[in-house]
């Protein structure tokens, strides 16, 4: 019949593009892998990411963390968490991630010079990213939160195609040029099979200092009705706020340095 022959076109069509697709493989030691993506640079991203591993370890000390910067061209986390050198090499010839506030990092900042700009292609920067990945000793993570570099490309794919994901955030601020791209990044993941746990909106409302007044620099609700066209959660609604800023670029997260702190 025919609706059997269709049947059959559309599992020969699965297993040829099944071929080409790496295996997933778990990192050793650790159980579950969340990303923090956005579809577009300059939304607080790796600010997020810093501080949702903070947050992780916060509420549960039994709970070991472990914080990947994935974003090769411009590493931010060495910075935010305020470390530096060069990871040291176990007897098995694994990187060893650098510490602080408990939570194990690994970066391309702590391999190469801070002002070093990595002019690389897409299959050098995929390499770097899977070695960063399985060269490292981990220990016994209960969660590896990803700092993703911002867009739809190369090492999202890379990463969610060679690693099984629990759950993947987006960050994104209430400004439409950036929806558009979180809209794009949210779909990426859905067609990777990779659960989208739902979105924070980031730079939400600007509070002045002095008169208290709330200013929507880069607009309201965005990111929430973006979450509804989507059928997403918010999980969050982050201020622009100048401590959460202040505290990042220092390499005190907030988490951690005002954990009482409204933000």
């Amino acid at each position: 019949s025919s609706s059997s022959r269709d049947e059959a076109l559309r599992d020969k069509r699965a297993r040829i593009l099944s071929r080409g697709l790496p295996k997933q493989r778990p990192v050793e030691g650790v159980k579950q892998v969340v990303v923090l993506a956005s579809g577009k640079g300059g939304v607080g991203k790796s600010t997020t990411a810093v501080n949702i591993a903070l947050a992780l370890a916060a509420n549960d000390s039994t709970k070991e963390v472990g914080l990947l910067d994935a974003d090769i061209y411009g590493p931010s986390i060495p910075k935010m968490m305020n470390l530096k050198g060069n990871p040291e090499l176990t007897p098995k010839n694994l990187m060893r991630p650098l510490k602080n506030y408990g939570i194990a990092c690994m970066s391309m900042g702590f391999l190469i010079e801070e002002t070093a700009p990595v002019v690389w292609r897409g299959l050098m920067v995929m390499s770097a990213v899977e070695k960063l990945l399985r060269q490292v000793d981990w220990g016994q993570l209960d969660y590896l939160v990803i700092d993703m570099p911002p867009g739809t490309g190369d090492v999202q794919l890379s990463v969610s195609q060679n690693i099984p994901i629990a759950g993947a955030v987006i960050i994104s601020t209430p400004q439409d040029v950036a929806l558009l791209d979180a809209h794009k990044g949210a779909e990426m993941f859905r067609k990777v099979h990779v659960p989208v746990l739902g979105l924070v909106q980031n730079m939400s409302v600007f509070q002045c200092p002095n008169c208290k007044h709330e200013t929507h620099i880069f607009g309201a609700d965005g990111v929430r009705d973006l979450a509804k066209t989507l059928g997403l959660d918010i999980l969050g609604d982050i201020p622009l706020h100048v401590n959460i800023r202040e505290t990042c670029d220092s390499g005190q997260p907030v988490v951690v340095s005002q954990p009482q702190s409204d933000a």
